[in-house]
């Protein structure tokens, strides 16, 4: 069942249980101290907030 919010889901991984059950996944993820695969550009494998703010200051140098 995909989430009633979802317009369009935005996450590329369609092998993910929680693919389009948005809900579901940002409450995993808020868990888990990690974000979404579709949050995570160029990810490497890492979804770590700590990865994430790491890529942003390499974007933003």
């Amino acid at each position: 069942m995909k989430c009633a919010n979802v317009k369009e889901c935005a996450c590329p991984k369609q092998s993910c249980a929680n693919h389009r059950k948005c809900c579901v996944c940002v409450i995993k993820h808020r868990e888990t101290d990690s974000l979404p695969f579709c949050m995570f550009l160029d990810n490497e494998g890492d979804k770590s907030v700590k990865h994430y703010y790491e890529k942003l200051k390499e974007r933003f140098e």
